[in-house]
């Protein structure tokens, strides 16, 4: 009898401490210690995947199909850009009012051998634009995308950006998501999402014939904090992946990144978005991702 009572007991001992093990594990590093790259992420306005391949409308048009990135012509002028096309000078037919054109965000990134770390920080741009989402002021997105997406080497996530989605003018169906041509999780054609919201929820999906937010296993924690209009935003995430969806990520290699921060209340294509980069586990990258 002492026996039989004592497994359930044991068991219990040992599920708390493997618990508590996986969470000391997860510690994230001195951000003090860890380089940081200063990322704007802009305005779109109506510039969806269609608009930018399209030569007659876009002049980068071209350069994409010489295989330059968005980003080797746009770095540098993303916050012009996002200046035009919020204030409705460039092709954004409704602009809202308030809204801000773009925004520095410093982006510092590292792993401990199993879990990667993505540290987001920016100050709060003044703001007075529509209360899309009145519960919500603030969503942070990442997606991850691991090289087998046409185009999103060059374009980052603009692959999962069509002028048929909700909220773009013109759209006919208000229910329609982010999605990459051709994607399936079967054929590796995604990508990997994570979010964090201001309420606190976190989310972890993919896009691929549409977007999920939900199913990954990969998300360990998302956490994000406003401290005097100064906000940040960490996720941790295993490297290993852990469910359809996940990207597995793996020291050496290198995977593309994109962005983007739905502020002041914003919500559907009324974001502010980054360019595509590139996120190095181990290995120079745009964005690099050393061991601590």
């Amino acid at each position: 009898m002492k026996t039989t009572k004592l497994k359930p007991m044991l068991g219990l001992a040992g599920g708390l401490a493997l618990a508590l093990c996986s969470l000391a594990q997860a510690a994230p590093p001195d951000w003090s210690k860890v380089p940081a790259r200063t990322v704007t992420v802009f305005y779109p306005g109506v510039s969806p995947l269609e608009w930018i391949t399209k030569g007659s409308e876009h002049g980068g048009a071209r350069a994409l199909r010489k295989g330059e990135t968005c980003a080797s012509c746009h770095d540098q002028e993303a916050a012009d850009m996002g200046k035009k096309m919020a204030s409705g000078q460039k092709i954004e037919p409704s602009p809202p009012k308030g809204k801000a054109g773009s925004i520095p965000v410093n982006v510092q990134a590292a792993n401990d051998g199993t879990h990667l770390y993505l540290r987001f920080s920016w100050k709060q741009p003044p703001g007075g634009a529509e209360k899309m989402d009145a519960a919500t002021q603030v969503k942070f997105g990442v997606m991850l995308e691991d090289n087998k997406i046409p185009g999103a080497n060059l374009s980052g996530c603009w692959e999962s950006c069509h002028a048929d989605a909700r909220t773009m003018p013109g759209s006919k169906d208000d229910k329609k998501t982010k999605y990459v041509k051709d994607g399936s999780l079967a054929s590796g054609k995604y990508y990997d999402l994570m979010q964090w919201t201001s309420k606190g929820a976190k989310f972890d999906g993919h896009v691929a014939d549409r977007r999920v937010m939900e199913g990954g296993k990969a998300l360990v924690d998302a956490k994000g904090e406003n401290k005097g209009g100064d906000w940040s935003v960490m996720f941790t995430r295993k490297l290993a992946g852990g469910a359809d969806g996940d990207i597995t990520l793996a020291s050496g290699k290198t995977y593309n990144i994109g962005f983007a921060i739905h502020d002041d209340w914003s919500a559907g294509r009324f974001h502010q978005v980054s360019l595509g980069y590139t996120l190095g586990i181990d290995v120079k990258a745009d964005i690099t991702a050393a061991k601590q």
